[in-house]
């Protein structure tokens, strides 16, 4: 897609992130899928022989780029979550495939990256308490149903209630937000949602879905938020990682504004926020 080419060029030309510190990930290795996907499923999808209803559910035709496009975002998520153990936070241009399920994909997505990335910290590296923190308009329903039965992982949605998709599956905690939501409202019962997340789950690492469809100018979000209101969301999200030195991994999620630059700019921003922060 465009945008994460444009974000990658902004990053760079606004002097937030150097070249140097970009990485090209190489596609993911099966046994990490196999550990978060179900592998008839996978397997399915790598031969190209997923059934037109599952096509369908998806939203993209099936072919070997786009399962390539979603290997390698996977492994970019996974590597950067080991850069975050490191060195507090890493970003992942793309991400946030957030609607796959444990055997089924949806919604443009065919593997989960930050599902794949927790499931690989606690089984590869032993971390016991993971939050995942879900603020794209759409809800988290591929990492609900793949974490409905994992103690390990704490996910957190705040979503679109009556936005895509349709059929919620159940988080740790969801939050339903009301068409035409606007920007006091919104942080107002973030900020307390979080506190309380924080000190209760006592996360090890996080991972941030940062979508940006929230906008008012999202053709799809149907909420009412500014940039200043996205800004302050990423302060508060990562804030509290970097105030408790909590390693966070952060994916972009959606965006569709129909001007691009709206797009860009708002996730540039959290990027930003990041950097202003010292994690980057």
């Amino acid at each position: 897609m465009v945008k994460y080419e444009l974000i990658y060029e902004q990053l760079q030309y606004q002097g937030i992130v150097d070249s140097s510190r970009f990485f090209s990930p190489d596609p993911i290795e099966d046994r990490y899928v196999f550990a978060t996907h179900d592998e008839a499923y996978w397997k399915r999808a790598l031969s190209l022989t997923l059934s037109p209803a599952e096509v369908r559910r998806i939203g993209f035709p099936l072919s070997a780029e786009l399962v390539e496009r979603e290997q390698r975002i996977a492994e970019g998520t996974r590597q950067a979550a080991l850069y975050a153990l490191e060195n507090a936070c890493a970003f992942n241009i793309a991400g946030g495939t957030h609607h796959a399920g444990y055997d089924w994909g949806e919604g443009f997505c065919i593997l989960n990256d930050q599902a794949i990335a927790a499931t690989y910290l606690v089984n590869d590296k032993g971390l016991s308490k993971i939050l995942i923190v879900d603020l794209d308009v759409h809800q988290g329903n591929g990492t609900a149903n793949i974490f409905a039965k994992n103690d390990c992982v704490y996910t957190f949605s705040m979503h679109g209630e009556k936005n895509f998709p349709f059929r919620k599956e159940q988080s740790d905690l969801d939050i339903g937000l009301a068409d035409g939501v606007t920007d006091a409202p919104y942080l107002k019962q973030l900020e307390g949602i979080l506190k309380r997340l924080f000190e209760e789950v006592k996360p090890e690492f996080v991972f941030y879905l940062s979508g940006v469809d929230v906008l008012a100018t999202d053709k799809l979000g149907k909420l009412k938020l500014t940039m200043e209101a996205c800004k302050k969301r990423d302060q508060m999200v990562l804030g509290h990682c970097k105030e408790r030195g909590i390693p966070v991994q952060v994916s972009m999620g959606g965006g569709y504004s129909s001007d691009i630059r709206h797009i860009v700019d708002a996730h540039c921003q959290t990027f930003k926020v990041a950097a202003d922060l010292n994690l980057l």
